[in-house]
């Protein structure tokens, strides 16, 4: 009897880890079979907000379980909301709970190291998503050209600058946050482009800043600080749509939107609004769902003993390292090809084309 006792009660504390491991903002299983070491394949995804982008729960977290679903792979993805504190909490707890795959986006590369570094100390296979944690130990890093993405920027705004006619404009930039590696790519890359013409004096180099944390609230700040310190600024350099649509209210209230070509990135559908409305001249369009995709399918070779097939590595200074990567490329959108974000599914016409925006919509030949 007293057998039979214990292992009732054995078998009620498994069921009850096993239930506590199911707790996250968005999990699945697909049933894979038991991957290397005999542990069920399960990946975990930990998402760093939803402030600084909209891509990150509107785009990345949908397009993540779809591409896990498919894969047939056990997942567990949740957001950290801009908290280190809790991102390294939901690592431990993910870690805990079984998953044999890592997935981080960083809120900064220190965070995300003391991350990567626990998770190989306890054999969990580990990939950088989207941004490369530095001086990290991530196995692989699945992003976009991301020097390539600062490039677009850099000439969108040259082209919306030729259009609007302006000479020897004043331009801002509005950066990522000096804690994303990405933003320091695009900055690369943009200023690649712009620096040789400030050099020629085709355009005059205005107020430079970077915004922290990639907060739109502080960018309203800082660009209206800029605009007060040169009133006469041309065209303005936003590193993403959030940066982009912070100094477009900020124009606006002045009531110059439209007349000062403003860049952007991510094709949110605000973003792709204010370029319907002609107050944003470009935005870069990254095809998340290949990025999702190429993510999962390196997930589930990894959660499987298996090497992961990459098209590219990628050097991170502080580490000394090259890490293996699988880059993407991405597209530049204006006015006249919205419409390829939309026939691509990336955002939807209905969330696009709302009353104020029907018409325009119509004009830029979305169905």
């Amino acid at each position: 009897m007293r057998k039979g006792l214990l292992l009732i009660a054995a078998a009620t504390v498994a069921f009850t880890t096993a239930l506590a491991g199911c707790g996250s903002s968005s999990s699945g299983s697909g049933g894979t079979k038991a991957g290397s070491g005999g542990k069920k394949p399960k990946v975990g995804v930990i998402l760093p907000d939803s402030k600084s982008s909209a891509r990150w729960e509107t785009a990345d977290r949908p397009l993540l379980t779809a591409a896990f679903k498919a894969a047939g792979v056990d997942y567990d993805i949740q957001n950290a909301q801009g908290d280190k504190q809790a991102f390294q909490t939901i690592a431990d707890q993910m870690i805990t709970n079984g998953v044999n795959v890592l997935v981080i986006v960083n809120l900064d590369s220190g965070t995300g190291k003391a991350v990567l570094d626990k998770a190989k100390s306890q054999g969990v296979a580990t990939i950088d998503y989207d941004r490369l944690t530095l001086g990290g130990s991530a196995q692989y890093y699945v992003s976009f050209d991301n020097a390539g993405v600062g490039k677009l920027q850099g000439e969108g705004l040259g082209k919306c600058l030729t259009q609007a006619g302006a000479k020897n404009p004043v331009v801002a930039e509005l950066n990522g946050s000096p804690t994303d590696n990405n933003a320091t790519l695009f900055a690369q890359g943009y200023d690649g482009v712009l620096n040789p013409l400030y050099a020629a004096g085709t355009y005059v180099k205005g107020p430079n800043q970077s915004v922290p944390d990639w907060d739109n609230t502080q960018a309203g700040t800082i660009f209206e600080q800029m605009l007060t310190s040169q009133p006469n600024i041309g065209g303005v350099l936003a590193a993403n749509d959030g940066l982009g649509n912070a100094a477009i209210a900020v124009l606006r209230k002045n009531h110059r939107n439209g007349q000062v070509p403003v860049t952007g990135q991510d094709a949110t559908v605000q973003g792709l609004q204010n370029i319907l409305a002609g107050d944003q001249c470009m935005t870069v369009y990254k095809p998340i769902k290949q990025e999702a995709e190429a993510t999962a399918q390196l997930a589930v070779s990894l959660a499987k003993g298996q090497k992961g097939e990459t098209t590219s590595t990628v050097h991170d200074p502080q580490g000394n390292r090259d890490v293996p990567s699988v880059l993407l490329q991405p597209q530049a959108i204006y006015k006249d090809n919205v419409k390829d974000v939309v026939s691509d599914g990336y955002v939807t016409k209905a969330d696009l084309c709302t009353a104020d925006f029907a018409d325009l919509c119509t004009k830029a030949g979305i169905q």
